[in-house]
């Protein structure tokens, strides 16, 4: 090695040490295509980007958001991976059957995400949770772990540690209390108010200009007819099941002790920062990441939470 360019990566590593963000060498992005897939009759739609050759990773979104989450982040990792990012039965460009008629809950959003991977025969990839993926996320898991390399969690809880006791109570309610008032609390929760000003503007006040329009404005398109919405209050109703099942996915990682990526919006007051801290509990190697954001940093900080998934993953190849 020329001894200049020993003394540059000196000179970074040296900066990198107090950020702790290395920075790769950049690679041009893969163009990003859009697809369908048919899953036991359901149309899933998914985004694909990078060489099927490279590892893959699965980035899973959470409420009420959809793989649009991700347009930023999905450019910043297909020079190096193949990237698969789908839409959730009932989110985003995905089938939505009538609620009357379909029971929404998590076992089905992640039978649909579980009949994907098999139709695009992903035999290992890396899983990408936020939000609501987490739920998703893991019963993929517990159903195929000889498929996973690695495992990154980005405000995805999986520890009641990380739910403030308001916040678990409202789920509790949300599932016991079935009354048409209760209800109603759930289904205004799906407003476009509330997506714009509950959601995306909560933890960024003060530095509004740093979340696109695009993100509660492409959320509330899908979010506008009564079935739609109530789509969504199903899972909130079926979200208590997550976290009795906490137990169970703790378990599940200190028994297998996957490669794990906790980069985590610490400004998060719902799933908040010592629920990231809470998975060294039961994976004490894992890489643990708190970044100046909120619960969608994905889109307040793409580029560097790209940066830690390449510093993670690169090593692993």
């Amino acid at each position: 090695m020329r001894i200049s360019s020993l003394i540059a990566i000196c000179v970074v590593s040296f900066f990198c040490a107090n950020c702790k963000v290395y920075a790769q060498k950049a690679v041009w992005p893969a163009k990003t295509t859009y697809h369908y897939a048919n899953i036991d009759g359901h149309k899933i739609f998914y985004r694909k980007a990078g060489n099927p050759k490279n590892p893959t990773i699965l980035l899973l979104h959470g409420y009420p958001s959809s793989s649009h989450t991700y347009r930023e982040l999905i450019p910043l990792l297909s020079g190096r991976f193949h990237v698969i990012a789908p839409d959730n039965l009932g989110s985003g460009y995905s089938d939505k059957p009538d609620p009357k008629i379909m029971n929404y809950n998590f076992d089905v959003l992640a039978g649909k995400i579980t009949g994907l991977i098999e139709t695009l025969d992903l035999n290992q990839f890396i899983i990408y949770m936020q939000d609501f993926g987490a739920p998703v996320g893991f019963r993929i898991m517990m159903a195929n772990p000889k498929k996973i390399k690695a495992i990154i969690a980005q405000n995805a809880n999986a520890y009641l540690e990380g739910i403030p006791e308001a916040k678990q109570a409202f789920f509790n309610n949300a599932q016991l209390d079935k009354s048409p008032e209760n209800v109603r609390k759930l289904y205004a929760f799906t407003s476009t108010n509330a997506i714009k000003n509950k959601q995306y503007l909560r933890d960024v006040k003060g530095k509004e200009e740093i979340m696109s329009p695009d993100s509660w404005t492409f959320d509330s398109h899908f979010l506008e007819s009564d079935n739609e919405r109530r789509i969504q209050v199903a899972l909130f109703q079926d979200y208590k099941t997550n976290l009795d099942s906490y137990p169970q996915w703790q378990s599940f990682l200190k028994k297998y002790q996957f490669p794990t990526l906790l980069v985590w919006g610490k400004n998060d007051p719902v799933f908040t920062a010592a629920g990231a801290k809470a998975y060294l509990k039961d994976v004490p190697k894992a890489e643990l990441h708190l970044i100046d954001a909120g619960h969608f940093a994905a889109e307040e900080k793409p580029v560097e939470i790209a940066k830690h998934i390449v510093n993670f993953l690169e090593p692993r190849k």
